[in-house]
């Protein structure tokens, strides 16, 4: 490719740089001798067209954005197609098919591929990080369930630490509530009691009040 200048230009969809398609047409001598030509084109070119796999695990996308866009044809094949320049006459340098020059510059392998497999890396990560999360949710002590995302952040979220810590939400509050309950009878036992106490303490004094008449 010596003696080309490499134009680059920003891509509108993608807002980073790429360089100016670069199309070479033969013509003369005879098809193997076509052939061979764009072979050597091909082989001295091959760093300026071939692009760069994404270096990422599970990725197959290759990043064309430094990449020269090379096509080639022949004079013969253009003319002799019904569609002419329109028609599958074009190849791409780094691929085996003819096809149309929208199709051999458009780059399916390149940024909507890397997009997708890089959507598709993002649902495997969230995915391994749900079920790294779902492994570490504690299992009530008492009746053997898993606490709710609800239970499971109010135990994180307490200050203070308890064996009520380690039971569901159901558990915990059927605790709570024998708690109160135990809490209530013993309040009610013990005013009860203040009331009894007292109404001895009156009779008693109404007693001696009547004897020492």
């Amino acid at each position: 490719m010596h003696g080309f200048r490499l134009w680059s230009r920003i891509c509108p969809a993608t807002g980073r740089e790429g360089y100016v398609p670069v199309a070479f047409v033969f013509t003369g001598k005879t098809a193997a001798q076509r052939e061979s030509r764009m072979g050597r084109l091909e082989q001295a070119a091959r760093r300026y067209f071939a692009g760069t796999p994404y270096p990422w695990a599970g990725f197959t996308a290759v990043d064309y954005h430094q990449a020269v866009p090379v096509v080639v044809t022949e004079l013969e094949r253009i003319t002799a197609d019904p569609a002419r320049a329109a028609g599958r006459v074009w190849r791409r340098l780094g691929r085996e098919e003819w096809q149309t020059l929208s199709e051999a510059l458009d780059n399916p392998d390149g940024e909507r591929l890397y997009r997708m497999e890089e959507e598709q890396s993002r649902r495997r990560q969230a995915k391994r990080k749900a079920a790294e999360r779902e492994a570490q949710r504690p299992v009530c002590t008492r009746c053997g369930t898993k606490f709710t995302d609800e239970r499971w952040q109010s135990v994180i979220q307490t200050s203070w630490r308890s064996t009520g810590d380690t039971l569901c939400g159901p558990c915990w509050k059927e605790d709570v509530d024998r708690a109160e309950a135990e809490r209530a009878a013993r309040r009610e036992a013990e005013e009860a009691a203040a009331r009894e106490a007292a109404e001895a303490d009156a009779k008693k004094g109404r007693g001696l009040f009547g004897r020492r008449r």
